[in-house]
């Protein structure tokens, strides 16, 4: 992945835009965790993707490419958020039903919705991202320790949750291939990347 970021800084498009494709699924699993409302899921997708496109030159070291990635997309979560709490809104919406929901994907918002939402991001990160206690410290510019806490409370929950009910613990490794990729998220404001045409995250 080095080489695509190295060719994304010097501005190759393509390698841009296969970069985005890589990490498309972790992009949305993270963006989950923090936003209640597909529709703003995928906005805070989008703009994630058009700011690192603009700001990606500026990147020094390629190898923190996902570290930064996730920075921006983060920060852009948090940047919605913010929006409801301006104009006195809850941070969910009412969404649509989609019949044609895949199982794995409602076994992913099942699973968020057992713990509370500020111990979700550092639970993705940590078991379906790999990222170090250290890492999710700095990304959410938190305290080790409070990680650590945080991250321990989460597998409290998940672990209450599921033996209090009928249903058996949901692997979080960051290799379990049931927790599909959200898609049909719209690339609008992508199209305006050097009119290379729409990026599907699905």
């Amino acid at each position: 992945m080095i080489q695509l970021v190295k060719k994304a800084i010097q501005g190759d498009v393509d390698a841009f835009l296969e970069l985005m494709e890589q990490n498309s699924l972790a992009m949305y699993k993270i963006a989950r965790g923090i936003l209640k409302n597909d529709h703003d899921v995928a906005d805070a997708i989008q703009d994630t993707i058009l700011k690192c496109f603009e700001k990606i030159h500026t990147l020094r070291q390629p190898e923190y490419f996902k570290t930064w990635m996730i920075r921006v997309l983060i920060n852009e979560c948090n940047q919605i958020l913010g929006h409801y709490q301006r104009i006195n809104m809850p941070g969910e919406l009412p969404e649509t039903a989609r019949q044609d929901a895949s199982l794995a994907e409602f076994e992913f918002k099942e699973m968020l919705e057992l713990v509370d939402e500020k111990y979700r991001v550092i639970l993705i990160l940590h078991y379906v991202e790999g990222f170090k206690i250290s890492e999710i410290a700095e990304l959410l510019d938190l305290k080790e320790n409070t990680v650590k806490t945080r991250l321990l409370r989460a597998r409290e929950q998940v672990r209450a949750a599921y033996l209090g009910g009928d249903s058996k613990p949901t692997s979080m490794s960051a290799g379990d291939n049931r927790i599909s990729r959200q898609g049909g998220i719209s690339n609008e404001k992508t199209d305006r990347i050097s009119g290379i045409g729409k990026y599907t995250a699905g």
